[in-house]
């Protein structure tokens, strides 16, 4: 298999803008997400009373960015729903307005010494608001973006989308950086960290006009829709898949939030490492971040998905649990800060970066009229057990050092990986516009209809009214994929012809006078169906009914 560095067919125009898009939105997504984590850090007392402990600092600390993480899963479910019945684009741009104007209402809140603890009320309720919206952009940019590329791509563009938050997390450290450095202490406590809050709404304005450019899933548009999009990936087999993602992404939730939410407050808050050493070395990790997130992508479209993400559930468990240990006892030992902070973020890399396949391998997972679905869901529900690690890390605490904590946290991460990826299928080579994930696209031949699912014979799966809708949205890809070898032949435009919904009449209509000019009716598919008509013939027959009916 090759890596997907260079495919079998070029990206159209429309795919790059539409890759790019989706890289752009949710790198702005990542950049509001984690303002809080660096911003607010070094400014937290702000929003809080005198005289609490660093460990009861360091909490409400935490849970700013939790309240953020608990929006999520609400806009997924909420915004995937909606992906699936009015359109990815559509509502990608409802989501990017939404955390836009939340953001900028962050910038304008007063401190405790103003309002008292609403101050703190106030920022958690907004940043959780924030998060419904965040988790509507990239549910179904995200979607939107993976359905527009072919098959050999998908690991490389499933990496590049996930390499956004590096280029999210690198701007956020960079203009904290230079806020830091460019006012006193005084200055940045009582006004330099709203500068990067109006930042991030300009940034969401600005993209919001860019996406107006983006075309909508040419696959969402060939599908039937589902009514109740949300019903259907909750039964059946999608329940299933959805359960076995939802176990395998608890374990890559508990380790970012171990990596990112949970690591630098306990060095800036516990470990004393300064502030400015510690936004520096995410800085320069962010940027290295990015190659390891496309990495680790081309790796899993080589190997295929499921042992790759068995492979980083590994690292995570090895690695990962000795490097923060490592990190904890050279600063506890009064070590280098800047050592320190090197061992930390190399912690950091190996955790986060085998989310690189995440992104690919949740939306190969589910077929289109219930992928937004899906992958929101499994994206982000599993969030809300991990986010309350400040939580755990206290109870932790009664029998284990409070800045040890986080080592079970990422120990229980990299089992949950490994567990739920080996409890899941390979998906690296299904076909997205297939009803049925797993079985590839055939090529048809005139008078035959592929489709995903067996519909008869002794030990064949019985299918429902919805399998047979679903099979008539593969058809219409899977049939424009076997007209590209085979010319536009009558055969070819047949097909499209019976693929297409009752209401798409003016396509219908445009396909069948195609057809006609590159062969002219010749009168036998007006004749009548024989009772021992075979497949083709009766084809014929269905083909000259939809040309009466037009």
């Amino acid at each position: 298999m090759k890596s997907g560095l260079i495919g079998s067919e070029p990206l159209s125009p429309e795919a790059r803008r539409t890759v790019l898009a989706g890289c752009i939105g949710f790198a702005i997504d990542f950049f509001d997400i984690y303002l809080p984590v660096l911003v607010l850090a070094p400014v937290i007392e702000y929003f809080e009373p005198k005289g609490l402990s660093p460990a009861a600092t360091t909490t409400i600390y935490f849970f700013t960015f939790a309240s953020t993480l608990l929006g999520r899963p609400c806009g997924a479910v909420i915004f995937g729903h909606w992906a699936d019945r009015i359109g990815r684009r559509r509502t990608t741009m409802i989501s990017i307005a939404g955390f836009g104007v939340f953001t900028l209402f962050i910038s304008w809140l007063p401190g405790y010494a103003g309002i008292g603890v609403w101050s703190l009320v106030l920022l958690i309720a907004l940043r959780f608001i924030d998060g419904v919206f965040m988790g509507g952009e990239y549910t179904s940019n995200n979607t939107l973006a993976l359905e527009m590329v072919p098959k050999d791509r998908r690991g490389l563009v499933g990496g590049i989308l996930q390499g956004a938050y590096p280029i999210g997390f690198f701007f956020v450290s960079v203009i904290t950086a230079i806020m830091l450095g460019a006012t006193t202490k005084e200055q940045y406590y009582n006004w330099g960290w709203r500068i990067p809050f109006v930042f991030g709404a300009i940034l969401a304005f600005l993209f919001l006009l860019y996406y107006r450019t983006v075309p909508e899933s040419t696959l969402w548009e060939a599908a039937e829709k589902s009514g109740a999009p949300l019903r259907e990936v909750m039964s059946g087999a999608h329940r299933r898949s959805l359960l076995q993602i939802l176990l395998m992404m608890l374990g890559f939730w508990f380790g970012s939030q171990a990596a990112i939410g949970v690591m630098p407050g306990v060095m800036i808050q516990q470990l004393k490492v300064p502030s400015q050493v510690m936004t520096n070395g995410l800085l320069i990790t962010s940027f290295i971040q990015f190659f390891a997130f496309v990495a680790f992508g081309l790796f899993s479209q080589i190997i295929g998905r499921r042992p790759a993400i068995v492979i980083s559930g590994a690292i995570v468990l090895i690695f990962g649990c000795g490097l923060f240990s490592a990190a904890v006892a050279h600063g506890l030992g009064g070590g280098n800060p800047i050592l320190t902070t090197f061992i930390a973020c190399l912690f950091y890399l190996l955790v986060v970066s085998p989310w690189g396949i995440v992104t690919t391998y949740l939306c190969e997972r589910f077929p289109t009229n219930v992928r937004a679905s899906g992958y929101g869901i499994g994206y982000s529900v599993a969030v809300v057990v991990p986010a309350f690690a400040g939580l755990y890390m206290l109870g932790l605490a009664r029998v284990m050092p409070y800045v040890y904590t986080p080592v079970v946290l990422v120990g229980i991460a990299g089992i949950l990986i490994i567990i739920g990826a080996l409890m899941g299928p390979e998906t690296r080579d299904v076909e997205l516009h297939l009803p049925d994930l797993g079985v590839n696209a055939r090529t048809l031949a005139p008078g035959r209809i592929a489709v995903g699912t067996p519909v008869s014979g002794r030990g064949r799966k019985r299918r429902t009214g919805n399998d047979r809708m679903e099979s008539k949205a593969g058809l219409s890809a899977a049939a424009r994929q076997s007209d590209r070898g085979a010319g536009d032949d009558r055969a070819g435009a047949a097909r499209r012809i019976l693929a297409l919904q009752p209401h798409d009449r003016a396509r219908r209509a445009r396909f069948a006078r195609r057809a006609e000019r590159a062969h002219p009716h010749d009168g036998r598919h007006d004749r009548p169906l024989r009772r021992d008509a075979g497949p083709g013939q009766a084809r014929h027959h269905r083909i000259g009914a939809y040309r009466d009916e037009l």
